[in-house]
């Protein structure tokens, strides 16, 4: 059929097309495998895609069982009060040197997974994933380090990035802390490379929570972080993927104490805080939710809801559903 379309009308068609009829048409011929494979095919039919709200308004929820460590993925719409129509999504992987994997981040429907220094990218829509080559900075290379991992992705140049802040720890207590040393790996390139990105890293800033996977939004990732120099107040370190540089947003002022648990979300495209009370010393009594209005406005940050948790008989809330609803286990 396609001998009597214009080129034009067959990229029109394939651009309506969902992913998985994508992945059989590539075998009609070379040449439609060879425009569905490229670069410029797979951002344009992302962008759409996304611009749709079938699809803008899924969510997928991880939840991980032990004895014998699994985990398992679900596709949920996300304007769905009914869990009837929950859509189980097949999890490659077995992690061999920890229980779980640690989940990084994610962009644009992409997961990035971590275990001990080897890196995955995961797409569940096309059911594949990649092993990512070895980090530049490693016990070997640079002693013992502690990382902070991030993923994201890059407006300006439409790539797909993993960021690695690696501090090196200090042989005694009186050694003044060093810069972190950063490493970025680009989808596009195929390969890490250290950058000078640690220059721009306040000294004072360090991470309470290492695992909680990092927010994307507007071509940057965003982490909470306590500021040493001020009594260890929070506030929200971003790090540009285009001009690969960290840069400082203030939260509320008084809005949290040094004790509460706080992590970045995205809710409804704004970047958010969950911040659960007392976290560290008692049972939570609420959750706040706080959604900057406008990104980068720190007067713009709005508390949206208070959620009590019954006295801790609910751990931590997740986030909201778009009629809403709020997830939290």
């Amino acid at each position: 059929m396609s001998g009597y379309l214009p080129e034009e009308v067959v990229l029109e068609i394939l651009h309506r097309l969902p992913v998985k009829s994508l992945i059989r048409f590539r075998c009609v011929s070379k040449s439609w495998n060879s425009l569905i494979t490229s670069t410029a095919f797979i951002n344009s039919h992302l962008t759409r895609s996304l611009s749709l709200p079938s699809n803008s308004s899924k969510l997928i929820v991880r939840h991980c069982v032990d004895k014998p460590y699994l985990e398992h993925y679900k596709l949920i719409d996300d304007n769905n009060d009914s869990f009837d129509q929950i859509q189980n999504i097949e999890f490659p992987l077995t992690s061999r040197r920890i229980q779980h994997f640690e989940l990084i981040g994610s962009a644009n429907g992409l997961f990035s997974l971590y275990e001990q220094e080897c890196f995955i990218l995961w797409n569940p829509s096309i059911r594949k994933f990649i092993t990512l080559p070895k980090p530049c900075i490693t016990v070997k290379t640079h002693g013992k380090v502690t990382c902070r991992s991030a993923f994201g992705f890059d407006l300006r140049t439409n790539d797909y990035k993993v960021v690695r802040i690696a501090f090196q720890c200090r042989t005694n207590t009186s050694e003044e802390a060093k810069i972190p040393l950063v490493e970025i790996h680009s989808l596009n390139e195929g390969s890490w490379r250290k950058t000078s990105a640690g220059d721009s890293f306040s000294r004072g800033i360090s991470f309470d929570d290492w695992r909680q996977p990092s927010a994307s939004l507007n071509g940057a990732v965003h982490f909470v972080a306590n500021d040493r120099d001020n009594n260890c107040c929070p506030l929200v370190l971003s790090f540009n993927l285009g001009d690969e540089a960290f840069r400082v947003i203030s939260v509320p002022n008084g809005a949290f104490h040094t004790s509460d648990y706080v992590h970045t979300s995205v809710i409804g495209g704004s970047l958010s805080l969950l911040c659960h009370d007392t976290y560290r010393h008692t049972v939570n009594k609420c959750c706040s939710i706080w959604v900057m209005k406008e990104y980068g406005v720190v007067d713009s940050w709005t508390k949206q809801f208070t959620v009590n948790l019954n006295g801790g008989e609910i751990i931590r809330v997740l986030g909201l559903q778009g009629n809403g609803n709020i997830y939290f286990f």
